[in-house]
């Protein structure tokens, strides 16, 4: 087991919480729609989970192979989406195996477009983990990263998550940078989410994101996302970057 992924095997915490956002349609979509545009071509998550977010790349017939650390959402993927051609496979995989080089080499320069949704921040590592990522693009592929932002909000929600850290947009870029990627895009996401995130986490002091709080939330996301809009996605409780490789 990687020392970087200690929660490998026993992610209560992860998958409860994993289950609440499935039921956040509108949320969901959002979150999709957000990175969509950047993933093109022969797509690879990082860490599909449930598939909360590789489902609606199916339902609109892009091809994808997913991925993840767990044996067990490896056989969750594959049983959902069993007999549709355009998944092109579910694999183990862990983006800082020491011995990544080795196990992943057929996959290298594969790749038009790799995402990865609330992962890196699980990462010690985590400009390996963007490292081993640039072996799987093709030149001129992309790599999309969405994160936690703002450390000065980190509470009981990322202990109980395993989060080692939480991002900014300058931290996010400059791991594109130090790795020779080309920031192409970036942006904030989620402002109104900041409030609910640190309510629940310090005051709450909550270990999983409520129910009845993610429901509502999630009937709220059209207002949300045009909050988001009129702070221009300068401000929000994740933050994205997409790298080119050159």
């Amino acid at each position: 087991m990687s020392e970087n992924f200690e929660f490998k095997e026993i992610d209560q915490e992860g998958m409860e919480t994993l289950n609440v956002v499935a039921e956040a349609d509108r949320f969901n979509s959002w979150m999709y729609n957000s990175i969509k545009p950047h993933c093109q071509g022969n797509i690879l998550e990082i860490g599909s989970g449930i598939g909360n977010i590789s489902d609606y790349f199916i339902n609109d017939n892009q091809d994808i192979t997913l991925s993840d650390i767990r044996q067990n959402y490896v056989d969750v993927l594959k049983k959902k989406h069993l007999g549709k051609p355009n998944l092109k496979d579910v694999i183990i995989m862990d983006i800082i195996d020491p011995d990544f080089d080795n196990k992943f080499a057929k996959y290298f320069n594969t790749f038009d477009s790799v995402y990865a949704l609330n992962i890196v921040e699980h990462v010690k590592d985590d400009k390996q983990a963007i490292a081993n990522i640039k072996k799987l693009l093709k030149p001129n592929g992309k790599v999309s990263i969405l994160v936690p932002a703002y450390q000065s909000i980190y509470n009981s929600f990322d202990k109980e998550l395993e989060h080692y850290r939480r991002y900014n947009m300058k931290m996010l870029d400059q791991l594109m940078i130090d790795n020779e990627l080309e920031v192409v895009h970036h942006q904030y996401f989620n402002f109104i989410g900041i409030f609910g995130w640190w309510f629940s986490g310090n005051i709450l002091r909550k270990k999983t994101i409520p129910d009845g709080q993610m429901k509502l939330y999630n009937t709220l996301v059209p207002i949300f996302k045009i909050i988001d809009k009129v702070v221009l996605n300068k401000m929000g409780l994740s933050v994205i970057s997409v790298g080119m490789k050159k």
